[in-house]
């Protein structure tokens, strides 16, 4: 069996975040760098881009990783490790399962789908079809590498997929043409990297010999999970969608590429949260304490913070410097709200992260609630103001303080005690 890294208390745990927050680091500036490529591509192709990356982007990684980050992690404390080979194993076929079904839906609706996005080929939407596909295994099996508390490779995983997004990218929009197709197709050969290695460095655990796990007990632990950091990642990504229905092409390539800036503030700080989860769980499965909590928190905050700011003063220069001229004004506008908008998300997810772990599902009914009210909200205040992208970003930025708001009472309110 591949040794689990071994988690001594605080030295490991600045040696882990700290590598992967460098390899996040290194990750983010290669995939970053696919958006040089704007200056190749037509305003409207790169809103086209940026819609199917953000299409990839809704499928529930964050809530698949953690699932099975959270059960890696409780199994190995309690020496249940053919119990999740089994589910590991069932993991991967229902996800192919559901990705087939989805599949078979955009066909019948094809048609429908590119008219509304505007798509101009329909390469475009069935290359996202297969990214898709990446970006859900991508998760199941990273989450495995995240729970055994195998850093060392998620890190590199992780550079694999920046490694990949920028070199296909490149390849088929200089030399082909390629278009939002060439892009996406970079995504897809990212996604498919990470996944590859992220499957491989796993495969003692998903080889082993299966055997049956409490399949009842298990949906009370994944519901839960699922629901809890899906309300998450649906805050973090869907609001590029929303805004696509009320903006042209053209408008929207200013709002993908002042998102794709602001979201690089997350993929800072996430790791720190990445690195706590698995200990925490850890931790509860054998009844010890942890107080790893108020450093992840203030660590995300000085950087979420401290990144929104240099993010505002220097964002004009960078804006300049990867995009064309047609874009500075607008994205340079919205920069300001979108960081901003970042900063109490960066902050709830790390609470989420942390109450989850801990097994306090209460929490998950009121965010699951907030969050439905945002998806009716944001529409209601983009027709309410039309032409005003800022309104979303603003409507974005206030469930992200009340989703902080909810998650910090749970944590520290009055009732939360009894409540845990």
């Amino acid at each position: 069996m591949i040794p689990t890294i071994d988690h001594k208390p605080h030295a490991a745990f600045f040696r882990q975040s700290g590598w992967l927050m460098m390899a996040n680091i290194i990750a983010g500036m290669m995939a970053w760098s696919v958006h040089l490529l704007a200056k190749k591509i037509s305003l409207a192709e790169y809103s086209i881009f940026g819609t199917m990356l953000m299409v990839t982007a809704c499928i529930p990684t964050l809530p698949l990783q953690m699932v099975f980050a959270q059960q890696t992690a409780g199994t190995l404390a309690t020496n249940r490790a053919r119990q999740l080979a089994k589910m590991i194993r069932l993991g991967w076929l229902l996800t192919f399962i559901l990705w087939v079904i989805a599949t078979l839906v955009v066909l019948v609706f094809q048609n429908h789908i590119m008219a509304r996005w505007e798509l101009t080929s329909s390469t475009t939407l069935w290359v996202t079809l297969a990214a898709v596909l990446m970006n859900l295994w991508m998760p199941l099996f990273t989450g495995v590498l995240q729970g055994r508390q195998d850093f060392f490779w998620l890190g590199w995983a992780s550079i694999a997929n920046g490694i990949g997004r920028i070199v296909f990218a490149a390849l088929i929009v200089l030399a082909f043409h390629g278009g939002a197709t060439g892009m996406i197709s970079g995504s897809f050969a990212g996604l498919g990297s990470w996944a590859a290695i992220s499957i491989w460095r796993s495969r003692d655990l998903w080889l082993a010999k299966p055997e049956l796990f409490d399949g009842c007990g298990l949906f009370k632990q994944v519901a839960p999970l699922m629901l809890g950091f899906g309300a998450c990642q649906f805050l973090f990504t869907t609001d590029t969608m929303f805004a696509k229905a009320f903006f042209s092409g053209e408008e929207m390539a200013s709002y993908v590429a002042a998102g794709t800036l602001s979201r690089a503030l997350l993929w800072l700080v996430l790791p720190l949260a990445a690195v706590m989860f698995p200990k925490i769980v850890h931790a509860t499965a054998k009844s010890e304490k942890s107080n790893l909590l108020g450093i992840v928190l203030l660590g995300t905050a000085i950087l979420a913070i401290c990144g929104a700011a240099g993010l505002c003063i220097l964002g004009p220069f960078m804006v300049k410097l990867i995009y064309t001229p047609a874009y500075v004004a607008m994205t340079t506008k919205l920069l300001p709200w979108y960081a901003g908008a970042m900063i109490p998300l960066a902050l709830a997810n790390v609470l989420v992260n942390d109450l989850m772990a801990r097994g306090c599902f209460k929490v998950v009914l009121p965010v699951v609630l907030l969050v439905v009210a945002y998806g009716f909200t944001l529409p209601f205040m983009l027709h309410k103001f039309p032409g005003h992208m800022e309104v979303a970003l603003q409507t974005l930025g206030a469930f992200n303080l009340l989703l902080l708001g909810v998650c910090a009472w749970f944590s520290w309110g009055r009732k939360s005690v009894s409540e845990v």
